[in-house]
């Protein structure tokens, strides 16, 4: 049986109000309540710190980011530490995984597809490079971005020593009972500058990058949400339902 879910454009929205969100539509799609959704938006600027996450890995004062109006927020999914903000596309997936999906490497395999279809509608051509769960996410190769690691496949090892990498999208996840929490980040348009604040999932030696810094035009972040709805359509073998909620949450 084909997979439906609402894709809902929420703009942007404050990171307490989203994690809020998200906690009762997977209450309620736990009790059957709801259907299969995703929420798609970008956030004010904050960190978010993941299960296995350590404080060590913010490195500006708390000072600094009061200064900058950068909320701190501990989570329950799971990873390192992470930073958003306006030009990054944000997606949480509320989705209830029976009976045919239970499979968390899959799961995440999959979250990583969406990301990898989505820089190639810019012609960036992205892919994982390890199976460290600290380096999980997709990458650039920034000395070749629209050819990922000189045609290797798309998961490769670390040993690629010609390569230097930048990291466009993030990954983090939670389920309970299998349904979907946390979800994707996919770097637009957003101030990479920000990443400074801390050490992006605990990983010092690789960079970030965004669709702007490898000289691409970014769209707008409902436009991107729009791409990246259809990428979630064909990769989880569903269709969609857009639904624009763009009114405080």
């Amino acid at each position: 049986m084909k997979r439906n879910f609402i894709a809902r454009f929420l703009g942007r929205v404050p990171y307490a109000k989203a994690h809020a969100l998200q906690e009762d539509l997977v209450r309620k799609r736990i009790a059957n309540e709801v259907g299969d959704t995703i929420l798609l938006l970008e956030h004010p600027p904050v960190i978010t710190l993941g299960r296995g996450a350590s404080r060590e890995h913010i490195v500006a004062s708390k000072e600094s980011l009061a200064e900058l109006g950068v909320e701190v927020h501990e989570t329950g999914r799971g990873g390192q530490v992470t930073y958003h903000a306006p030009g990054q596309l944000v997606a949480y997936p509320i989705f209830d995984l029976k009976p045919d999906r239970c499979d968390v490497r899959r799961y995440v395999r999959d979250l990583c597809e969406v990301m990898i279809r989505l820089a190639a509608d810019f012609d960036i051509e992205a892919g994982q490079i390890s199976d460290d769960p600290k380096k999980l996410g997709v990458w650039v190769d920034l000395d070749s971005p629209k050819k990922f690691s000189g045609g290797l496949p798309r998961v490769v090892q670390e040993t690629v020593a010609h390569a230097r990498f930048g990291k466009i999208g993030a990954v983090g996840v939670r389920l309970s009972r299998w349904v979907t929490m946390h979800g994707i980040a996919f770097n637009a348009s957003i101030d990479l500058r920000g990443f400074g604040l801390i050490v992006p999932c605990g990983v010092r030696d690789q960079g970030v990058s965004s669709l702007a810094s490898l000289g691409v035009d970014p769209p707008s972040l409902e436009t991107l949400a729009r791409k990246a709805a259809g990428h979630f359509e064909s990769v989880f073998e569903a269709d969609a339902t857009w639904e624009e909620v763009v009114s405080p949450v």
